[in-house]
C-alpha cells in the first residue's frame, strides 16, 4: 500500500499554548443546517465554522489558537476527501478525512484557527458530502494545561474481560490513571470490533466519581448528541479521540448501534496541569 502522512502541529516541552478540554458538542451538522446552510456541501465547495465565541463547549471569544474537534462526512456522492484549515489563508496541499462513495467515516482533528476566529472545511470530493463538526476542546495562551505523551498501552479489550460486548445503548465507565484531578483530557485511540449491527460510538464525561460506583448510588449520565466513530455491521473501525473526563476523572463510552459490538481503548497521553 501507499502511505500519505500529513503535519498539522507539534508540541513542545517549552511553554505554549495550553489546552482546554470542553463539554462535547456538535458545532456542524449540514444535515439539519446545524453551524451552517442546511444541505450537502457540493464537489470542490466550502463552508466556514465560527469558533471563537461559540457557544457550543463553550468557546471563548478571544485567544482561541486552535480547536480540537471530530469530522465526519456522512452520505459522499462520489470518493475524495475534507480539508479543515484556518479561515483566511490558502487551501493546503493535505487532507484530514477521505472517504469513498456511500461511506460514513469520522476523524480527529486539530485545527488552527484563523484571525477571524473561524476555520474553513473544504470538500475536495467529486460529489456533494454531509459534515458533521463536533468539538471537544481548544488551545489558548491563557490556559495551562498541557500535553504529556506516554507508551501507548491497552486501557481496555472487551473481547478478553469477561464481561462480554457492550450491547446498543449500553455504556461502560473508564476511570483515569489514578484519578488525578490535574488530569484534564485523554488522548485514546478507539476502536469497534465484531459489530453485529450499524451504529456510532460516543465518549463523553462521566459526573459521578468512582466512590459513587463503588457505593452503587452513582446516577445515570446523559449521552451527549456526538460522535467518535460510525460503522456498518461487521466492519473493524478506529479513530483517536481527545476525551473529557468529568470531574471525577471518569468517561463514559456509549455503544449507540443496533446490536452488540466488542470496545478496544489505548492511551497515547494526558492532558494535564
Amino acid at each position: 500500500m501507499d502511505l500519505i502522512a500529513d503535519i498539522t502541529g507539534y508540541f513542545a516541552r517549552s511553554f505554549s499554548n495550553g489546552y482546554t478540554a470542553t463539554n462535547p458538542g456538535r458545532l456542524v451538522d449540514t444535515r439539519l443546517g446545524v453551524g451552517t446552510a442546511k444541505g450537502s456541501v457540493r464537489s470542490g465547495g466550502s463552508f466556514t465554522v465560527q469558533i471563537a465565541g461559540n457557544n457550543v463547549g463553550p468557546l471563548p471569544a478571544d485567544g482561541v489558537t486552535a480547536v480540537a474537534l471530530n469530522v465526519t462526512v456522512t452520505g459522499p456522492q462520489g470518493g475524495g476527501s475534507l480539508t479543515v484549515f484556518p479561515n483566511g489563508t490558502g487551501l493546503p496541499t493535505a487532507s484530514n478525512r477521505n472517504y469513498s462513495p456511500g461511506q460514513t467515516i469520522a476523524n480527529a482533528v486539530i485545527a488552527p484557527v484563523g484571525a477571524d476566529g473561524k476555520i474553513k472545511i473544504y470538500n475536495g470530493s467529486w460529489g456533494s458530502a454531509d459534515v458533521v463538526v463536533d468539538v471537544v476542546g481548544y488551545y489558548s495562551p491563557a490556559r495551562a494545561s498541557a500535553y504529556l505523551p506516554i507508551t501507548p498501552f491497552r486501557w481496555l479489550d472487551t473481547r478478553s474481560w469477561g464481561k462480554g460486548p457492550p450491547y446498543d445503548s449500553s455504556r461502560y465507565h473508564i476511570y483515569s490513571r489514578f484519578g488525578d484531578p490535574g488530569d484534564t483530557g485523554f488522548v485514546l485511540n478507539t476502536t469497534v470490533t465484531n459489530t453485529t449491527g450499524g451504529g456510532y460510538l460516543t465518549v463523553s464525561p462521566d459526573p459521578n466519581n468512582i466512590d459513587a460506583y463503588k457505593g452503587k448510588y452513582a446516577g445515570r449520565p446523559n449521552r451527549p448528541l456526538v460522535s467518535t466513530l460510525n460503522w456498518k455491521k461487521g466492519e473493524t473501525v478506529s479513530n483517536l479521540v481527545h476525551a473529557t473526563p468529568g470531574p471525577g476523572g471518569i468517561i463514559d463510552v456509549w455503544n449507540t448501534g443496533t446490536g452488540s459490538t466488542d470496545l478496544v481503548v489505548d492511551v497515547f497521553g494526558y492532558y494535564t496541569v
